[in-house]
């Protein structure tokens, strides 16, 4: 399942998030939303707000605004391993 992070790359839990999947071995896109006013207009139209991390997988489950202790629920709910 593919996932897609949406960051401000100066946002400690953009990089708290980061440093979460990688440590689990999660495989995912990463998109800095500073970068492109495309991707950060596509984020909002997402999720609704403007707020980072925001996390979206295939299935199109989303996560936004949120903590690393939040990434484990969020994605044994959705049946999500690396």
């Amino acid at each position: 399942m593919s996932l897609k992070l949406y960051v401000k790359i100066w946002c400690p839990w953009c990089v708290r998030a980061q440093q979460w999947l990688d440590a689990h071995s999660f495989r995912y896109e990463l998109i800095d939303v500073e970068k492109s006013r495309a991707d950060y207009d596509e984020m909002i139209r997402l999720s609704g707000q403007s707020r980072t991390p925001t996390l979206v997988t295939g299935s199109g489950a989303l996560l936004a605004d949120f903590g690393p202790e939040e990434l484990a629920g969020f994605l044994a709910e959705n049946s999500i391993a690396p």
